[in-house]
């Protein structure tokens, strides 16, 4: 799908669909909207609002045959909500939702006001880069293993044109598309990566991902190197799977002196069977899933050298499987972390938490300024939060509501959760330094109290996604599926520094 600027009016612009906005509980349309409204005869105000009652609340959508009186075929008319609610989150959202309704009207061609720009006074660049986002998130399917039948062609847009008539914003929304386009393809590529069956994104799959992506250094180390590194934690896991881990290593350096050294980790379970401690069946569906953090961090990885944030950035994946093999590590053994620390193995279920602690202890030793790791870590974060926020804790509260102001901006959730030092309690081991896990409850944070143990003073965060990384319906521009959760955040806390 081609996106593109116009310059022009939406009155003379030949398209498909025509796609205008109205806020809720407008009379009279104005702006661009008020000038197709003039064109098709008054039909908005005087028919659609007055006699069909379209009330233009959020996402609420209404299609207008044209009749020949414009160029374009339809006009569709979107919902903006309530003017005081209205913001750029809301205008990806509509976006998304307008892309949709086009599609189910087999539309190949769009043509699309820009949302926010005009009566509600937002800015050119950010409303482009909104409606971008939007399109592209909103559009997004994973059909590559369904049967295509030659007699039904596949519906899918071609182009997308944001039609502007005052050319001083032109460049602007130019360089917001761009932008947009970047951040969206790159969510969608965290999404094709979980999408994937967990037979083909394996951890040697993650690796040669990460090898591909232009711009960066990566090296991959293996498993005799790792060991020789201390990273008993992180082998101990890959233990049981006939695959062999991949412990992947990214580096973005930036033109000049970098700010910061910032470490991103990302989990990378490619599958999660549980070990020994085996998950029933029903809790292993969608266990392809465990590696929504490594994806997040892979997709981030591969569009800095595009944006060009002022910081270096290591992209860490401690890649492998959790499988119940004849080699798999069990119940009751004790494990040494690359920081020398000893961990009693409670539950072989609770494996993310170890192959991060050496990740993160990795990444204390590069001497970066920051650490912020990401992982579908705790299904009681899941019962916490549900699936429309991740949990955020750490040890630097500047750093978490810097996270936090990228992640709304990007128009995802955070809720910070509490690392009380009462927690630690429950870790306790009477043979090692302490447990991989504990009590049934507050078990979000107790998974960051384990986590906190590997980061010496280094500021850290630690985000668990394992809600929002999977969703069970179709959420605001995100369809039911993979998400791709973590990216915008993480793209736009790069872009911040």
């Amino acid at each position: 799908m081609e996106i593109k600027v116009k310059q022009g009016s939406l009155t003379d612009t030949a398209c498909d669909v025509l796609v205008v906005n109205l806020f809720e509980n407008t009379k009279s349309p104005g702006g661009a909207t008020g000038a197709v409204d003039k064109a098709l005869d008054n039909i908005i105000s005087a028919y659609v609002i007055e006699k069909e009652g379209f009330k233009g609340k959020l996402n609420e959508t209404y299609v207008i045959p044209t009749y020949g009186k414009i160029p374009a075929d339809k006009v569709l008319l979107v919902g903006l909500g309530k003017p005081e609610d209205f913001c750029l989150n809301q205008v990806r959202e509509v976006a998304s939702t307008a892309i949709r309704k086009a599609v189910s009207l087999k539309a190949k061609h769009i043509c699309t006001i820009l949302h926010g720009a005009g009566i509600a006074g937002l800015n050119a660049f950010d409303c482009a880069q909104m409606v971008t986002e939007g399109t592209i998130l909103g559009s997004y399917k994973f059909s590559k293993y369904k049967s295509k039948d030659e007699n039904k062609p596949e519906e899918k847009i071609e182009s997308v044109e944001i039609v502007e008539l005052d050319n001083s914003k032109i460049t602007d929304i130019e360089k917001g598309l761009i932008k947009g386009q970047l951040i969206a393809q790159a969510t969608n590529f965290a999404r094709d990566m979980v999408n994937e069956p967990p037979a083909v994104v394996t951890p040697t799959k993650l690796a040669e991902i990460a090898q591909s992506i232009e711009g960066i250094e990566c090296t991959i180390i293996e498993k005799d190197e790792a060991e020789k590194l201390g990273m008993e934690a992180y082998l101990a896991v890959a233990k049981g799977s006939a695959q062999p881990p991949k412990f992947i290593h990214m580096i973005y350096k930036p033109i000049g002196e970098p700010k910061k050294k910032v470490a991103i980790i990302g989990k990378g379970i490619t599958f999660d069977s549980g070990g020994l401690d085996i998950k029933p069946a029903a809790s292993m569906v969608h266990m392809k899933d465990d590696m929504a953090g490594s994806a997040a961090v892979i997709a981030t990885m591969s569009i800095l050298s595009k944006l060009n944030p002022e910081v270096e950035v290591h992209g860490i994946v401690a890649a492998c499987e959790n499988m119940p093999g004849g080699h798999a590590y069990k119940p009751d053994d004790i494990l040494k972390a690359m920081n020398g620390k000893t961990i009693e193995v409670d539950n072989t279920d609770a494996e993310g938490r170890l192959t991060l602690a050496d990740a993160i202890c990795y990444a204390v030793n590069l001497k970066v300024d920051q650490i912020v790791d990401i992982a579908t870590l705790t299904g009681a974060c899941l019962v916490a939060l549900g699936r429309m926020a991740s949990g955020i804790m750490g040890n630097n509260q500047d750093l978490i509501n810097d996270l936090i102001k990228s992640a709304d901006i990007g128009g995802e959730r955070l809720w910070q959760l509490p690392l009380y030092d009462e927690y630690k309690e429950a870790l306790k081991s009477p043979v090692a330094d302490f447990k991989n896990s504990g009590s049934r409850e507050a078990g979000a944070s107790l998974a960051g109290i384990f986590l906190k143990e590997f980061v010496d003073d280094i500021p850290w965060a630690h985000i668990d996604i394992a809600g929002p990384a999977m969703l069970d319906k179709d959420i605001k521009e995100l369809s039911k599926g993979p998400s791709g959760t973590g990216v915008r955040t993480l793209v736009n806390y790069l872009l911040s520094i």
